[in-house]
C-alpha cells in the first residue's frame, strides 16, 4: 500500500471491526515500532507507553464505564451527530468487550497550565497514534481513537491496569482486523476552502 493510499483511507472504523479473529501479538508490536518512531516533544521522549489488553475478563470491566458515559453522551449530545455516526459509535459501545484488542497509549505527567504546555504533551502523543494506526491499515487492521471512559473512569481505568498515577491516558484504540479491504477517501470540505495564504480569509 502506498503511502498517499493509506494516508487518505485511514478511517475511523467502528462496524466493520472483526470480533471473532484475534490479533496476534507481534502484529501489535510491529505495528507500535513504526509508531514509536513518531517525532515526540523532547521533553516527552521515552516516557510514552503502550498498555494492550486482551484479557476477556479485563476488557469486559473496561467497558463497564465505556458504555456508561458513551450511552449517556450520546442521549445528551447525539442529536448533533449524523445519524450515521451515532449508529456506528453505538454499535463499538455495545460490542466494546468483544474487540479483540484495547490499546491504551500513555505519557508521563498531567498536563495543566497554558495552552502552549497543552499542546506540547497532547502533541507529543498523537503522531504516534496515528503512526499506529496507518501501520494496523496497512496490514489489514482498523481501529478507532476513543475516550469516553476519561471523562470520570481514567483513575478506575488506571486500577485495573496498573498504569501509574503519575501517567495520563490519552485514549483507548479498539483494534481489530477489518471485515472488508477496500476504504475509500471520505468526503470533505475541498482544501481550496479551507486555506488561505498570508493571512485569514485570503484564498489567493
Amino acid at each position: 500500500m502506498d503511502v498517499e493510499t493509506a494516508l487518505t483511507t485511514t478511517r475511523s472504523v467502528r462496524r466493520k471491526l472483526d470480533l471473532d479473529r484475534p490479533v496476534e501479538r507481534e502484529v501489535i508490536l510491529d505495528c507500535l515500532r513504526v509508531a514509536m518512531q513518531a517525532p515526540m516533544a523532547g521533553s516527552q521522549l521515552g516516557t510514552l507507553r503502550w498498555v494492550v489488553v486482551t484479557d476477556p475478563a479485563l476488557k469486559a470491566k473496561i467497558a463497564e464505564p465505556t458504555r456508561e458515559v458513551g450511552h449517556a453522551m450520546h442521549a445528551r449530545y447525539g442529536h448533533r451527530a449524523e445519524p450515521r455516526a451515532l449508529a456506528s459509535s453505538t454499535h463499538l459501545l455495545d460490542v466494546f468487550d468483544r474487540v479483540p484488542a484495547l490499546v491504551f497509549p500513555c505519557l508521563q505527567g498531567k498536563p495543566e497550565g497554558k495552552h502552549v504546555m497543552l499542546t506540547s504533551f497532547y502533541g507529543s502523543a498523537y503522531p504516534a497514534i496515528w503512526s499506529f494506526q496507518l501501520a494496523l491499515r496497512s496490514r489489514g487492521l482498523g481501529s478507532t481513537i476513543c475516550g469516553y471512559h476519561l471523562y470520570g473512569h481514567e483513575r478506575e481505568v488506571a486500577g485495573l491496569l496498573g498504569i501509574p498515577e503519575d501517567y495520563t491516558q490519552i485514549a483507548v484504540l479498539p483494534v481489530a482486523y477489518t471485515t472488508q479491504r477496500d476504504f475509500r477517501p471520505a468526503a470533505r470540505q475541498p482544501v481550496e476552502e479551507a486555506t488561505y495564504f498570508e493571512r485569514w480569509g485570503k484564498v489567493s
